[in-house]
């Protein structure tokens, strides 16, 4: 079995299959072995902590959403976010996905700062409005439900980053964009045993 971690860049598809020629893809990244696929999917507009394999036990064990295992996020939204807004985002705001309503589960919450080199292509600014930085745990994983959630509170996304998946983050990459690691260093960090 084999297993990597990638930092996936904004623009890029999670799949190695182009739907359009100018689409960049994971193949773009790096020579994946034959029948390596992404656990899970971030969408091209997000960046971030991607786990990579051929281990289907794995892959539907990290899928399983009985198993509700935790994955954050760093979020940058516009405006200034109130108390009222991090307590509507904490209690699991209700947002529409493929046109019903979805009480999303309960979320950590926290104000941060991350250190995070510019996004290319820069994220768009408007002076007049302030923004600020969320880390949101979530354990759940619906279609865009970080950006429905952040916008059902007031607060559209400007820039999206999946730091960890359960206690295996970015900077188990050790500065690579994609790093192959051994199942040893990976299910302790995932909280599987």
């Amino acid at each position: 079995m084999r297993y990597f971690l990638i930092n996936k860049p904004f623009g890029t598809l999670s799949q190695f299959t182009r739907e359009a020629p100018e689409h960049r893809t994971l193949a773009d990244l790096y020579d994946f072995p034959p029948g390596v696929y992404p656990v899970g999917r971030l969408d091209r507009d997000s960046e971030g902590l991607l786990l990579l394999t051929d281990d289907k036990r794995l892959n539907h064990r990290l899928l399983d959403p009985s198993y509700g295992h935790a994955r954050t996020y760093w979020v940058q939204v516009e405006g200034k976010v109130t108390e009222e807004a991090i307590r509507a985002l904490a209690a699991g705001p209700v947002i529409r996905i493929k046109g019903k309503e979805h009480h999303s589960r309960p979320v950590g919450v926290e104000r941060i700062a991350p250190a995070l080199p510019p996004r290319d292509p820069p994220i768009r600014v408007r002076q007049q409005i302030p923004d600020t930085w969320l880390a949101l745990t979530l354990r759940e994983g619906k279609n865009r439900q970080v950006r429905r959630m952040c916008a059902a509170v007031g607060h559209p996304v400007l820039r999206l980053l999946r730091y960890a998946i359960e206690d295996l983050t970015l900077a188990d990459l050790a500065g690579q964009h994609v790093r192959e690691v051994s199942v040893t260093y990976l299910l302790p960090r995932l909280k599987i045993k």
